[in-house]
């Protein structure tokens, strides 16, 4: 973990001294957005219109915040349109790192070696994390958005007019968005985020009230999938696939490697068929690597897990019966 100050690596740390111990996360940087007609957006510059091929996003196999967006490219049929590098899922001294001698985790834009490299062709001068995903406007040569949150309602409504997009799939349908916006706001700072301000809190007070805050969430969301299907109704939305990519890590990640040690997922009647639900839902599964996202965690974080072993454990079956059907 690292980052750049004036352009330059820094092998660096989150700094927790300076909030008490508290793990506080650092807000995206590219805030811009592509649009059907290249039109600005809620935030950031215009002329980023949705055209086939321009596009290329740079993800981690084993971030949640990535994860998101290869859903997203996935379900709506994007693959064909906006390219991918998947980055190796060891983050040492330079950050996020591709191996150019392999297949899986090359940069396939321009064969460099560490993602920050395409952080410093975009702002040479850049400060800040650098982060996954990052989606790249190969025209402009530049980073549209390194912000998941805007990355999957781009990818959900600006490219509907391209070949072969599902412009019938909507996460983000109008009359759900004021019950989505409360759901997201609640699961982001509790769920979300709240496993890291568990698992990076250098404070017993700060670990404390994170997890504290992280279980009566998980809570409150079990209560909620008791007496309905999906988190705003009867239909699948963006907030269900933002929690998804906590929950398939929680077990085997989260739960030890974060000390989210109350309950594991699997214990939870609602959450856990309701996470295998969505995992089951087609073309989902492909997106998940637990592998990658074991390694990356137990390996890279070395503050949180210095002998970097990782765990054969523990014995996951997302293949089971979900038993949702009945909502």
């Amino acid at each position: 973990m690292g980052l750049l100050v004036d352009g330059k690596w820094h092998d660096q740390w989150y700094d927790t001294d300076k909030t008490g111990g508290k793990f506080e996360r650092e807000a995206a940087r590219f805030r811009n957005w592509v649009t059907v007609d290249g039109s600005p957006g809620p935030a950031g510059q215009g002329g980023f219109a949705a055209e086939s091929g321009r596009y290329h996003l740079y993800v981690s196999m084993a971030c949640p915040w990535a994860h998101r967006t290869l859903i997203f490219r996935k379900l709506k049929g994007l693959e064909r349109h906006i390219g991918v590098s998947v980055v190796h899922p060891d983050m040492l001294e330079n950050g996020w790192a591709f191996r150019p001698d392999s297949e899986q985790h090359r940069d396939r834009l321009y064969n460099q070696d560490f993602l920050y490299q395409i952080y410093t062709r975009a702002a040479p001068d850049y400060s800040g994390r650098v982060t996954v995903p990052t989606l790249w406007d190969r025209e402009k040569e530049t980073i549209v958005s390194n912000e998941s949150a805007d990355i999957i309602r781009m990818f959900n409504s600006a490219f509907d007019d391209l070949d072969g997009v599902d412009s019938d799939l909507d996460f983000y349908p109008a009359e759900l968005r004021e019950e989505i916006e409360a759901v997201n706001e609640r699961v982001y700072h509790t769920v979300n985020n709240g496993v890291y301000k568990a698992g990076f809190a250098t404070a017993q007070d700060k670990y404390e009230e994170a997890y504290r805050a992280l279980f009566d969430s998980l809570a409150w969301l079990e209560e909620r999938l008791s007496r309905q299907r999906y988190l705003a109704g009867a239909r699948i939305t963006e907030a269900d696939w933002r929690l998804f990519t906590t929950l398939i890590r929680f077990d085997a990640v989260y739960y030890s490697h974060f000390k989210c040690n109350h309950r594991p997922v699997r214990e939870y009647a609602n959450l856990s068929g309701y996470l295998r639900e969505l995992y089951q839902v087609p073309g989902v599964s492909g997106t998940v690597d637990i592998a990658q996202i074991k390694r990356h965690y137990y390996v890279s974080q070395r503050t949180i897990n210095p002998t970097r072993i990782v765990p054969l454990g523990p014995a996951l079956d997302f293949d089971a019966p979900h038993g949702r059907g009945g909502l």
